[in-house]
C-alpha cells in the first residue's frame, strides 16, 4: 500500500524550499526590482509572496489551529498578506523569511497526525468543492510555491542565468558523457 503521509509531506516541502532559497539566492539583489511585464510581480514581489503564503499557513493551522473556513473575512486575509509582502524588502529579509518559515512549515508538518491529515475543512458558500482535507490544503502551499519558482526559474533565463536543475542536470550529462568517452 501506498502511503504518503506527515513525514513525506515534511520531506517534500523541504525540498521545494530549498530549491526556492536557490533560485532566489541565484538572482542578484539588483534584479529583484525585474519584472516580465509591467502587470506582473517583480521577483521581490514573488520571493515575499511565497514567503507570506508559507507564514500565514503556518499561522492558520499551527498556531491559531483554525478547523474551517466559514466566517473567515477572506478580504481581510489578503489585506494583511498584502501588508506583509511589503515589508519584504531587500533581498537579506527576503531570504530570512523564506529560511525562518519554511522550517516553521516544516516542523509543523513533521508534527501532523493522520487524523489532522484528515480533518475536513469547510468553505462557505459559494465556493466549491465545498470541504477540503487538511492533506489537500497542506498540499496546496507547496503546490503554490512550486507553480511560483516555475515563474523564477522562467525569469532567471531571462535575465541571463541558466537555472540551478538545468546546471545540475548539465553537469550530470556533462560526465557521464566523459565517463563514456573514456570507457
Amino acid at each position: 500500500m501506498l502511503y504518503y503521509g506527515a513525514n513525506e509531506l515534511a520531506r517534500s516541502f523541504r525540498t521545494v524550499r530549498s530549491n526556492t532559497l536557490i533560485v532566489a539566492t541565484d538572482i542578484p539583489e539588483e534584479k529583484y526590482a525585474f519584472r516580465p511585464t509591467p502587470e506582473s510581480r517583480s521577483v521581490a514581489e514573488i520571493l515575499a509572496h511565497v514567503a507570506v503564503v508559507t507564514r500565514s499557513s503556518y499561522q492558520s493551522y499551527a498556531v491559531r489551529k483554525i478547523a474551517t473556513f466559514v466566517g473567515i473575512d477572506f478580504g481581510a486575509v489578503m489585506r494583511e498578506r498584502q501588508a506583509m509582502e511589503q515589508q519584504l524588502v531587500t533581498k537579506a529579509q527576503i531570504l530570512d523569511a523564506l529560511r525562518s518559515g519554511g522550517e516553521a512549515w516544516g516542523g509543523y508538518l513533521d508534527g501532523v497526525t493522520e487524523g489532522d491529515l484528515a480533518h475536513e475543512f469547510m468553505f462557505p458558500e459559494p465556493l466549491e468543492p465545498r470541504s477540503k482535507s487538511r492533506f489537500e490544503l497542506i498540499l496546496s502551499v507547496k503546490e503554490h510555491e512550486m507553480h511560483h519558482r516555475a515563474q523564477l526559474m522562467v525569469i532567471e533565463r531571462l535575465i541571463g542565468i541558466v537555472p540551478h536543475l538545468t546546471r545540475e542536470r548539465q553537469e550530470r550529462a556533462a560526465q557521464a558523457a566523459a565517463k563514456a568517452a573514456g570507457a
